[in-house]
């Protein structure tokens, strides 16, 4: 459920031990489905509307603040929520098998986890327009010409090259990362001026042990050691 999984990422994302969240679904048919129709079928306006608010706060808005980089594995179908989970994750790759969409309309209702917004953010407003207006499904090829994800694979190398990515990001600063992420997710904040929580966390990240190492292992010629 959608508490279980804020549970889950919260935890992952308060422990010391965890540097990057991976996000898949279990086999490859599906990264998730979407929602249980029957569940909401005959809700009220105002049902409508708390459940569009608590899906946000509590999953997918919670997930684009998380200051873990959370990387979206996508393995078969993404559709409604699935593809919304994605969306709200920091990085993502799909299979090759992989087909993305936002089908409500199609039962009278429209994408209401923020995925008109983020779609929009990622693949601009005529292309969002046409994949919510049409309720159909792309590929993952069309979904990485359009900036929808960043990588497409083989389903057999999917977790491989999500844990490669992983990999690069432990490398380097998780303080500095969790700066990038509060002013990249700036940008897309209405009322707050993104150049200016750029320079606030900038000058942020020159208070931390992070900085020190880094700016030492550079100077010294070594590799950093951020993690310990």
């Amino acid at each position: 459920t959608i508490q279980e999984l804020h549970t889950a990422l919260q935890e992952a994302d308060e422990s010391p031990e965890v540097g990057v969240i991976i996000l898949t679904g279990s086999g490859e048919k599906s990264f998730v489905a979407g929602a249980d129709i029957k569940e909401f079928a005959h809700f009220s306006i105002a049902q409508g509307g708390e459940l569009a608010m608590k899906g946000q706060e509590t999953l997918f808005t919670f997930i684009e603040q998380l200051t873990t980089p959370v990387i979206a594995a996508v393995n078969g179908f993404a559709l409604g929520g699935g593809l919304e989970l994605a969306m709200c994750s920091h990085i993502r790759i799909a299979s090759s098998n992989a087909r993305l969409g936002l089908p409500e309309v199609s039962l009278g209702v429209i994408p209401g986890y923020g995925g008109t917004q983020r779609l929009t953010q990622l693949v601009g407003r005529g292309k969002a327009n046409e994949m919510i207006f049409t309720a159909g499904m792309i590929t993952a090829e069309e979904a990485l010409k359009w900036g929808l994800v960043n990588h497409v694979v083989e389903p057999e190398a999917l977790m491989e090259k999500a844990e490669e990515i992983a990999g690069k990001i432990l490398k380097n600063s998780g303080s500095a990362i969790a700066s990038a992420i509060r002013a990249v997710n700036a940008n897309f904040t209405d009322g707050v001026h993104g150049f200016e929580v750029e320079i606030e966390e900038f000058g942020k990240c020159f208070g931390t042990e992070d900085f020190k190492e880094g700016t030492s292992a550079f100077l010294e010629k070594r590799k950093p050691n951020f993690r310990n």
